[in-house]
């Protein structure tokens, strides 16, 4: 069993100390948090050990999760690699890109395994859906939340749409070749409402849209490509194929959508899949891929790397916005 012990016992914190003693490939040793009224609350309701000190914890580890503010993340990060310890870290991955290109330094120096919180990757709405996910030539998500004083600390980008970014960059297989976007300050200093609009290189683009003043909450990307729509609601976890296949005559079913797609250019007809989607909990399944990682010796699921080029390009959207409202 992988020794860990996480680091943040705040909501989140919380939540991946739950998951962890789920899961058979770990041995929960403890937490550290270092605001103690916080720690005495989690250590006497979950009845897990409490750590004095950042140290001490990682001392006693061979992993590292990583459930801290932001702001903590390189700090909490740097001293756990440099210590050899393998370290799972929720996203954003650090502060800024420059934190982030370090941070890869120190990993490859210590020769560990780092994988970085993207939970939406194990969402079980787009593990059903990526496999028919095939070089998509557009792409638009939106992704709306209700107004919650937690988060409001950064911009919009770095909350919520970076989960979108990171999605969009691991079924893009191209360079960012372009970035427009705009946003708008509403009730925080920093933006609440963006959008991005990113084209790459090899002729896709992706329309993402991210707000935290929504009157609803939307998780939704849509993916298009070559005759197929696929359709993924990460907030109710389904998704839908639409796909398009040329056909020689009318079909016998007469309930069957057909395009006649002009003269002489023949005829498609229209099927729509809602696959079973296999619900789990996300960050218990991300947890456990980190396991896997380390046990068989295999790269991470979202590797630090990724985590750095979805940083890297919230940055580029960010500055964008920024400039338009200076």
């Amino acid at each position: 069993m992988l020794k860990i012990g996480v680091l943040g016992a705040g909501h989140l914190g919380k939540i991946h100390l739950k998951c962890i003693r789920e899961l058979r490939a770990y041995e929960l040793v403890g937490f550290y948090d270092p605001n103690q009224e916080t720690a005495n609350k989690v250590e006497q309701e979950f009845g897990i050990k409490k750590f004095d000190s950042l140290h001490e914890i990682i001392d006693a580890v061979d992993v590292v999760d990583i459930v801290t503010p932001t702001v903590s993340h390189f700090d909490c990060a740097s001293e756990s690699l440099k210590k050899c310890k393998h370290v799972f870290i929720e996203k954003p991955i650090v502060t800024t890109p420059d934190e982030a290109r370090e941070l890869i330094k120190i990993a490859e120096e210590a020769n560990v395994k780092v994988q970085v919180g993207h939970v939406e990757r194990f969402n079980p709405a787009f593990l059903a859906a990526k496999n028919s996910i095939n070089n998509p030539m557009f792409i638009e998500t939106h992704r709306l939340a209700q107004f919650n004083p937690r988060g409001t600390d950064v911009p919009v980008i770095l909350d919520l749409m970076i989960h979108d970014i990171d999605i969009v960059l691991s079924v893009v297989n191209s360079n960012v070749k372009k970035i427009s976007a705009s946003g708008v300050q509403i009730v925080s200093d920093t933006p609440d409402i963006a959008n991005a609009r990113i084209e790459f290189d090899n002729g896709c683009v992706a329309n993402l849209t991210a707000s935290r003043i929504s009157l609803k909450n939307m998780r939704k990307s849509r993916f298009f490509q070559r005759d197929a729509y696929i359709s993924v609601d990460f907030l109710t976890k389904e998704m839908e194929i639409v796909k398009m296949k040329d056909i020689d005559s009318e079909p016998d079913d007469p309930f069957a959508m057909v395009l006649n797609m002009g003269e002489g250019k023949g005829l498609k007809e229209i099927t729509i899949e809602k696959p079973d989607v296999e619900a789990n909990n996300a960050i218990m399944t991300e947890l456990g891929s980190f396991a896997d990682a380390i046990i068989n010796n295999i790269a991470p699921s979202v590797t630090i790397n990724d985590g750095y080029q979805a940083l890297s390009v919230a940055y580029q959207i960010l500055d964008k916005v920024n400039a338009k409202l200076s």
